[in-house]
């Protein structure tokens, strides 16, 4: 049976899959039950027809816009997951992408200035209790990989008088980039405006508040350029 599981699951995420011998038959049945499940519910909530790009879908995650976005094939979105796009652009995920439990991406948080976006290209990983904001854009490149608790914030609020609220003053928008093949570690913080190139490696706890090149290694509070990875 693994040998039939392993050539259909190839086929699908279109890579060599390889089950560990100490995987017991309990949790292989277990993972491939998990995994038809989520394909059932992507069905059910996408309203795809047959679900041609096969979309995997967590429980208790809610889509809110699907008609605003853009979803590649194998598309995996974990539990309790929160998407909406409400947005100039749509929210588009590229294909054999996946965001893990808890993640939230949302385009936009208000009805009087809705966000601009948010792209995430293919082969893109993102792990649990992340938060993608899309007011003022969002670019993640093919092949990226994104640890836990990482945080995107392509907006930023104007303070330039102390005589008025900071909420009522009006915010900044110049949108994030963040290039392909690059790897961000747990609690990582992106801030409005960075570029981060390809090939980047970011540092776990890091706060990105600059832009850097490419193959740039950078980590800390506010982070900065320890290396050029090789």
């Amino acid at each position: 049976m693994r040998k039939i599981v392993k050539l259909v699951v190839e086929k699908i995420f279109k890579r060599d899959v390889l089950f560990d011998e100490k995987l017991s038959n309990w949790a292989f049945l277990n993972l491939v039950f998990t995994l038809l499940i989520k394909l059932f519910r992507g069905l059910v909530k996408t309203g795809l027809g047959l679900n041609p790009r096969l979309i995997f879908i967590g429980k208790s995650t809610k889509i809110v816009n699907l008609s605003e976005m853009k979803l590649g094939r194998n598309v995996r979105v974990g539990d309790y997951c929160y998407l909406v796009s409400q947005s100039n652009n749509d929210l588009i995920i590229g294909s054999n992408v996946s965001i893990n439990d808890f993640s939230k991406l949302v385009v936009s948080t208000t009805i009087n200035d809705v966000g601009k976006g948010i792209e995430i290209g293919d082969n893109v990983g993102i792990g649990e209790y992340s938060y993608i904001g899309g007011g003022g854009g969002v670019f993640i490149g093919c092949d990226t990989i994104i640890g836990q608790y990482f945080s995107a914030h392509p907006e930023n609020h104007i303070f330039s008088s102390t005589n008025v609220p900071i909420r009522k003053q009006g915010t900044t928008r110049q949108g994030i980039s963040i290039g392909s093949n690059c790897w961000l570690g747990a609690k990582v913080t992106v801030c409005d405006g960075v570029r981060l190139g390809s090939g980047c490696v970011v540092a776990a706890g890091s706060v990105v508040i600059h832009s850097f090149p490419d193959n740039t290694v950078i980590a800390g509070v506010p982070a900065k350029a320890i290396k050029k990875a090789n």
